[in-house]
């Protein structure tokens, strides 16, 4: 790949990780919720989710997942009601100003939990994978084996994702004085979000 080719690449991936999706919104809500600290599990754990999702495609599940209805319906249908638990979870959750009344230790949440949520967000869409399948292939070169396309496209949309996600998670954190004091309205328009995003995975086609 040429330094004008990994340009180009840089200036997807910045683009693509600005467009909004589950992983961005689960740092968003953990972010207001435990900080900055504890959100870097959920970030870490998307950005390993990721770097799976882009080793799978080079190694050609994404055009398996496209050739097969089959696969593709029951990935999408595992994927998409797993985000409609997690929407189900983030409504039925306390407001967060009450919830820092009554245990102040929440904010030592585990971060093995944050990180599972965040690698299970990633991974869950399969449409991921048929699109890196098809966006990759744009910037691959002839000469390079499979561990250097992971390392330099897998690596590049990671950090990207990792910083993105983390100036989400710092700015949730900043203005969670104000949505504490909406808290119940919070978690349920953010858990309508992540349920709508499962209906909308799980009943989608691969084309749409």
């Amino acid at each position: 790949m040429t330094w004008d080719s990994f340009g180009l690449y840089l200036i997807a991936a910045i683009g693509l990780s600005l467009t909004p999706g589950p992983n961005g919104l689960l740092a968003l809500t953990h972010g207001t919720r435990y900080g900055v600290r504890a959100t870097t599990a959920t970030i870490l754990g998307g950005g390993l989710g990721f770097l799976v999702l882009i080793a799978l495609s080079l190694a050609g599940m994404g055009a398996l997942l496209a050739a097969s209805h089959t696969l593709f319906t029951v990935v999408k249908w595992v994927g998409g009601l797993y985000l409609v638990w997690l929407g189900i979870q983030l409504w039925r959750a306390p407001p967060m100003a009450a919830t820092l009344l009554i245990d102040p230790t929440i904010e030592t949440v585990k971060a093995s939990k944050l990180f599972r949520q965040g690698f299970l967000v990633a991974v869950s869409n399969p449409k991921g994978l048929i699109f890196f399948s098809a966006f990759l292939p744009q910037f691959m070169s002839p000469e390079a084996g499979f561990l250097t396309h992971l390392a330099v496209f897998g690596g590049t949309f990671v950090c990207v994702e990792i910083l993105y996600e983390v100036m989400l998670a710092a700015t949730a954190r900043r203005i969670a004085p104000v949505l504490s004091r909406h808290g119940r309205w919070f978690n349920r328009t953010t858990g309508a979000t992540f349920i709508g995003m499962g209906a909308i995975l799980a009943t989608g086609s691969r084309t749409s």
